[in-house]
């Protein structure tokens, strides 16, 4: 490559060190500069692009009042736009997945509820009153809604530190409807101002690590169940929790719990391993928790296991749910606590249930509104709080099967909760004899697919930052709390973002032989460097954040490629040009700074010119008077473009 360049400098004919306006003139384009538009219109566009991109209101455009009342009325209520062409086929498959995810989530509920050290009739309430809501609210055919593993332990972890939910169980009762009340005002809040973007900001990395170690956590919190421990560590870090196990074995442990437990969970594994296998088989494993329910319950009330340390559920109590609107806080000292909880136990629940229904919906090609979706999950936490439910939301495994069972609608929700509502009204005394090693054996095989290894190894192979945020809310989950890996997922995700901000890539530019296509010369070594000329893509906005490593960079480039040109005896570089193609913006700051790399490059002797600045950039360029300063003859529709001027002989060899 060395011997290329001298042989093109020796050939070079023109002075380099001025532009040839004949070669400018030839050019086929100039970069053009976008009218002037006034600042509140650009504003408004810039505002409705970020919160308005769909355009909501496209479809009431030009219609009848009664129309944009009935348009209305669909949008907060989709129900009422697809039940105008439900048929019996559509109900038969409703039918059919209503009752398998109720056959899974009524066991499922029965111990969420304790992991959110509630009593078990609140799990199944948090399945009757939600489902309903988001059923004629929500916009997604396959979610089912629920209570689930990680937001049930979250706010069972965040209650307890403020109120013992032993000693004081109506307060805690309380403070468990007061954070439900404000999670769903958190969520409603999010879809109405269209801030849904928000939870974005938690990145797929740390939500895999936060899952993960969530689900660690919440089957080591089993242990409790399964061994039949009675006196049991509050805390969730690992070491506490095996401590208390190991303390406790030589007088704590039951066999005959263990045996149960182990028992039951052997099944329940088998039983999924066959729904893997076979996907016409996905019932088995969606059943296999409530058979496992009615045959340990029915051996311990015939053995009466009870009598011999095999801790049971006892009583549940009968009956829907009853109102709980006057039991919320609006005033006093657990106010602030309970929107606080709400909030973080509110945007968990709306990740993992827009993360759900993006998945399922994309699965069989149709859309979902994330801002209608969040206003959904709002209304319905909402309406649950004021009727004795904590926290529901989108259960990926209840979601999952009702997906297998062929679901066609949200009519799915319904079916589930009027067979919830069954159970409630009759059938609750049967499980006064359930085991709660059988509650721990459904839990751990639940929350045991929210390991995903594949994907953390996938994360590793793509991006080792991303696997650190993975890593850190995975090990802070297990080793400290819940809310300790949250607030570690969040902070990483967050520094990430930050790193990319204030610290964008930049590339050094080659020509690819026998074309006019510059790339970067370490993805293209073959790329031969422009004799004299050096050529440098920024690959970012440029904003405050970032400008002055970006100037700092960009000199330091210039300083590297002279002392290698000085090395060989080779000219120095008398033209930098700046690839800005994309650059999409640029801020008062990016400005000053490229102001004070074209002040640094004139007393080395070096032209500035910029190549392919898109509308934005250049309307700023000029309106700073930017463009004036280098001169308009120095800024190029194409890197391309720009050789031919600085350097019309290497331009055109091919």
């Amino acid at each position: 490559m060395g011997g290329r360049i001298e042989e093109l400098v020796e050939t070079k004919e023109m002075d380099s060190r001025s532009l040839s306006s004949s070669n400018r003139t030839n050019l086929p384009y100039k970069v053009g500069v976008p009218p002037k538009e006034k600042w509140w219109n650009e504003f408004n566009n810039r505002l409705k692009e970020t919160f308005f991109a769909d355009d909501p209101l496209r479809s009431f455009k030009d219609q009848s009042k009664s129309r944009k009342f009935v348009l209305g009325l669909q949008a907060v209520f989709p129900i009422f736009e697809w039940g105008r062409r439900y048929n019996l086929a559509k109900f038969k498959g409703d039918l059919i997945a209503g009752l398998t995810i109720a056959s899974l989530c009524i066991p499922q509920d029965i111990g969420y509820a304790r992991l959110a050290n509630l009593a078990p009739q609140y799990g199944l309430y948090s399945s009757f009153v939600p489902p309903l809501i988001y059923a004629f609210m929500g916009s997604s055919r396959d979610i089912a809604i629920g209570p689930v593993a990680v937001v049930s332990l979250l706010l069972g972890t965040l209650l307890q530190n403020e109120i013992d939910p032993v000693q004081n169980a109506f307060e805690y009762r309380r403070l468990a409807f007061t954070a439900t009340f404000f999670a769903g005002i958190t969520q409603a809040t999010l879809g109405i101002l269209r801030l849904g973007f928000l939870i974005d900001f938690l990145s797929h990395a740390a939500v895999v690590g936060f899952m993960a170690g969530a689900a660690i956590t919440i089957a080591l919190q089993q242990l409790k169940g399964f061994l039949g421990i009675k006196k049991f560590t509050k805390n969730t870090d690992i070491v506490s929790v095996m401590n208390s196990v190991f303390s406790s074995a030589h007088h704590g442990w039951n066999w005959q719990t263990i045996l149960i437990g182990a028992t039951f969970l052997v099944f329940l594994l088998f039983a999924k391993y066959i729904g893997k296998k076979n996907k016409k088989f996905f019932w088995i494993p969606a059943i296999a928790p409530l058979i496992s329910v009615v045959l340990s319950t029915f051996f311990v009330y015939i053995t009466h296991a009870e009598e011999k340390g095999v801790q049971i559920v006892k009583h549940i109590e009968k009956g829907i749910n009853p109102i709980s609107v006057n039991e919320i806080f609006f005033t006093g000292d657990y106010l602030m606590k309970g929107v606080r909880i709400g909030i973080v136990a509110g945007m968990v629940a709306l990740t993992e249930a827009v993360a759900i229904g993006r998945t399922f919906a994309s699965m069989k090609d149709y859309n979902i509104d994330g801002n209608k979706e969040m206003v959904a999950l709002g209304a319905m936490n909402v309406a649950g709080s004021m009727t004795s439910c904590y926290v529901a939301t989108g259960s990926f495994s209840r979601s999952a099967v009702n997906y297998m069972a062929g679901c066609e609608t949200a009519v799915s929700n319904i079916i589930m909760s009027i067979v919830v509502f069954l159970t409630l009204q009759f059938i609750t005394p049967l499980f006064e004899y359930t085991p709660n090693a059988i509650l721990a054996s459904i839990i751990i095989s639940a929350v045991l697919g929210l390991i995903d290894i594949d994907a953390a190894i996938l994360i590793w192979k793509i991006d080792k930052f991303d696997f650190v945020a993975c890593m850190g809310a995975f090990f802070g989950v297990v080793f400290a709390s819940v809310e300790i890996g949250l607030l570690i997922a969040v902070s990483i995700s967050f520094a990430k973002l930050l790193l990319q901000v204030t610290r964008p890539r930049t590339a050094l530019l080659g020509k690819i032989p026998r074309t006019h296509v510059y790339r970067n010369i370490q993805q293209y070594p073959e790329a031969s460097k422009v004799p004299g000329v050096l050529i440098i893509r920024v690959d970012s906005a440029i904003y405050f954040s970032n400008s002055n490593y970006i100037r700092e960079r960009i000199l330091r480039w210039l300083t590297d490629e002279e002392e290698q040109l000085k090395a060989a005896n080779l000219p120095q570089i008398q033209y930098l040009i700046v690839e800005m193609s994309p650059v999409t913006d640029i801020d008062t700051s990016g400005i000053h700074a490229l102001e004070e790399l074209h002040r640094s490059l004139q007393k080395r002797s070096v032209e500035l010119v910029l190549a392919n600045p898109g509308p934005v950039v250049m309307d700023k360029l000029y309106t700073s008077k930017f463009a004036n300063s280098i001169g308009e003859d120095k800024i190029f529709l194409t890197v391309a473009d720009a050789i031919q001027t600085c350097s019309p002989k290497f331009a055109d060899e091919v």
